[in-house]
C-alpha cells in the first residue's frame, strides 16, 4: 500500500510517500511544497491546492495522513496553518482519499520512541528506517515520519494489536 504523508504548512508543506508491506516499509519519494509568502492567501492556498493534486495524479496513493493542528502562540499562524491543512484534507478528499489525522506528538513517539522529540532527532530516525532515501529537509522528514505513523497504525490494527 502506498501512503502519502503530509507536513502541512503554508509557506511550506512536506510530503512523503512510502509503501507498506505489513511492518516492512519502502520509501518511495517525498519533498516539499512551497508558496510565495509575497502572493495573496486566496492564491497561495490554490497553489497548495494544485501542487498536491499533481502529486496525487502522479503517485497515486491508496492512503494518506496528516499531522493534526497545534496551536501556535501566535493565533494568525495558527490560522495560516488550518487554512493549509483545509486545503490538504479537500485535495485528498476529492481524490478518494479518507487522510487519517495523527498528534505531532504520536508521531515522534511512533517514529522516535519520545513525544517530545525535536526536527533533528524525526530527520534522524527516519533516514535510518528508510537507508539510502534522500530526504528533503526536516518538512519533508515529519511528513515521511507521519506516513510511518499510519503504517504502523494500519499494521496494528489488521493484526488486532490496536
Amino acid at each position: 500500500m502506498r501512503i502519502l504523508g503530509l507536513d502541512p504548512g503554508l509557506g511550506t508543506t512536506g510530503w512523503g510517500l512510502v509503501e507498506a508491506d505489513g511492518n516492512r516499509l519502502r520509501h518511495l519519494a517525498n519533498g516539499h511544497l512551497k508558496t510565495d509568502p509575497k502572493e495573496p492567501l486566496a492564491k497561495r492556498l490554490s497553489h497548495l491546492a494544485s501542487m498536491v493534486e499533481a502529486i496525487i495524479a502522479d503517485h497515486r496513493p491508496q492512503a494518506a495522513a496528516l499531522e493534526e493542528i497545534f496551536v501556535n502562540k501566535n493565533p494568525q499562524s495558527t490560522l495560516k496553518l488550518a487554512q493549509a491543512r483545509g486545503v490538504l484534507l479537500m485535495a485528498c478528499a476529492r481524490a478518494g482519499l479518507e487522510p487519517a489525522e495523527y498528534a505531532a506528538r504520536l508521531v515522534k513517539k511512533s517514529v522516535v520512541g519520545v513525544g517530545n522529540a525535536d526536527k533533528a532527532q524525526v530527520h534522524a530516525m527516519v533516514t535510518r528506517l528508510m537507508p539510502g532515501a534522500n530526504v528533503a529537509g526536516a518538512d519533508a522528514a515529519d511528513a515521511l515520519a507521519v506516513a510511518v505513523t499510519h503504517a504502523h497504525h494500519l499494521a496494528a490494527s489488521r493484526s488486532g494489536l490496536r
